[in-house]
């Protein structure tokens, strides 16, 4: 398991995709894009990452940014969904001594919901943070397309 923070955006795609049927389709499909700036994450997706996947037309229909700032990772084979994990970290205000809850959003990948939460768990653990997990829920994304540089990229192939 390992995580990274970054500026994430999330970028819809529409284009016509060949079912099993083989039939043409038009699909939406969302992804999560590592970039500093929104033209960078419609550059890198449509030159990039798209490009390679998608034959024909495509269009960017949306860019927004990411309600997360980090992403969970996971190294298992069946990690193959993505979950919006809401914790509430807890403090203590040491004027008035009542409880004070900071909601904050990570992105899990995971098979399963319990393997969500126990990633959660996991990352949380090592922590000194008191947390609270709020809520998880499986999102729709396809994929995530971390930033790496040109001479990482060269070296991983």
């Amino acid at each position: 398991m390992r995580s990274k923070t970054a500026n994430w955006f999330i970028v819809k795609i529409r284009y016509e995709k060949t079912g099993e049927d083989g039939l043409q389709k038009k699909v939406t499909e969302i992804y999560v894009v590592d970039a500093v700036s929104f033209g960078e994450a419609e550059t890198r997706m449509i030159t990039e990452y798209m490009a390679a996947y998608i034959n024909g037309e495509f269009e960017v229909q949306d860019i927004s940014r990411a309600a997360f700032k980090e992403i969970f990772f996971s190294d298992e084979e069946t990690a193959d969904r993505w979950y919006n994990a809401k914790l509430e970290f807890i403090t203590i205000d040491e004027k008035t001594e009542k409880e004070k809850r900071s909601a904050v959003t990570y992105l899990v990948q995971a098979g399963t919901f319990d393997n969500a939460l126990k990633s959660v768990n996991e990352v949380m653990g090592g922590t000194m943070i008191d947390y609270v997990t709020a809520k998880i829920e499986e999102t729709k994304l396809m994929d995530v397309f971390e930033y790496a540089k040109k001479e990482q990229a060269e070296n991983e192939d």
